[in-house]
């Protein structure tokens, strides 16, 4: 493959969940993930909400904790490194999803870009420290003159610009774009991420973008992944992964993307689940999909006994099911 930046191997996050009689419960947030991400790509990540995607970023960066598995940064195993040594780190940064829970509301806008140059040292003197915010500040699209003001006199899309404004001032290689534009009404959300795909190509940039909307994700990312409580699915290219998907979960989140065509949205057949969705607290043996999946009958009792392996089927195409 191509230069390698990020690489998670087997990384399990579990979190406790109480329990009783003697007996430990855990929800399995991460359950045996493996990928990678090459530098200049970006990698998007789908699913529905409580999958594990947020998680899954957070504990990359080792905001949390692995439970078990490996995160190599630039083939350096970062997941057992002392957490000073990850704070200390700048080349990877986060994009959050709320931008105005994620900005301090007592500190200005200026104060809040200037953090990361303060703590980390970046910068010479305070003078240094200006000049530089203001140069961050033009490069995301705000003025000079709005440094001044708190996070609640922007708006969300403004909010956003100061975020990844503050992910910037650290010069990272590796951001986690954590649901950048969810918040966001549909014309901002395309001035942020063509803001982003063009930050992407002046400095060199890798992603790891995480959403709900497929159609977005598609958009903006080289290869796509999906996950399933906690699991990871299917991976492949953005373009064959829309037109050929192999995992009947993923069929069923492509069946539900809009098209702006009623001609097409007629004859297109939607794909209704039933079922229940397993419980993420000690989640049974087999695939975490098969309570739910159309197909799973066809399988006979392995897709309830065994977990299916991320296997490839074909050039850069995962996808775990047993019945591919």
């Amino acid at each position: 493959m191509a230069d390698t930046l990020i690489e998670v191997k087997n990384l399990k996050k579990l979190f406790p969940a109480g329990g009783g009689l003697g007996k430990k419960s855990y929800i399995y947030a991460n359950d045996d993930i493996s990928f990678s991400i090459e530098k200049g790509e970006t990698l998007g990540l789908v699913g529905e909400s409580g999958c594990g995607k947020s998680t899954l970023g957070r504990t990359i960066l080792r905001l949390y904790e692995p439970s078990a598995g490996s995160i190599f940064y630039r083939g350096r195993d970062i997941s057992r490194l002392p957490h000073r040594e990850i704070v200390r780190s700048t080349k990877m940064q986060m994009i959050f999803q709320d931008p105005s829970a994620s900005l301090n509301p007592r500190m200005t806008a200026g104060k809040i870009v200037e953090e990361p140059l303060v703590n980390h040292r970046l910068c010479g003197s305070a003078a240094e420290r200006q000049e530089r915010v203001k140069e961050l500040f033009r490069h995301v699209g705000l003025h000079e003159e709005q440094m001044q003001r708190f996070p609640h006199e922007f708006s969300g899309g403004q909010q956003q610009r100061i975020g990844i404004a503050r992910a910037l001032a650290a010069e990272p290689e590796f951001i986690v774009c954590d649901e950048p534009v969810s918040a966001l009404d549909v014309s901002i959300q395309s001035q942020i991420i063509n803001m982003l795909e063009d930050m992407q190509r002046e400095l060199g940039l890798t992603y790891l973008f995480i959403a709900h909307d497929v159609s977005v994700v598609r958009h903006i990312s080289n290869r796509i992944g999906v996950m399933f409580l906690g699991k990871l699915v299917e991976l492949a290219p953005s373009d064959t992964l829309v037109r050929e998907p192999l995992h009947p979960y993923t069929q069923t989140l492509l069946s539900a993307v809009p098209i702006p065509d009623p001609d097409v949205t007629r004859a297109r057949a939607r794909i209704l689940l039933s079922g229940e969705i397993p419980s993420p607290i000690d989640p049974p043996p087999g695939c975490r999909f098969a309570a739910r999946c159309p197909y799973a009958k066809e399988g006979g009792g392995r897709c309830t006994a065994e977990t299916p392996a991320l296997k490839e089927v074909s050039t850069g195409h995962f996808v775990a099911c047993h019945l591919v």
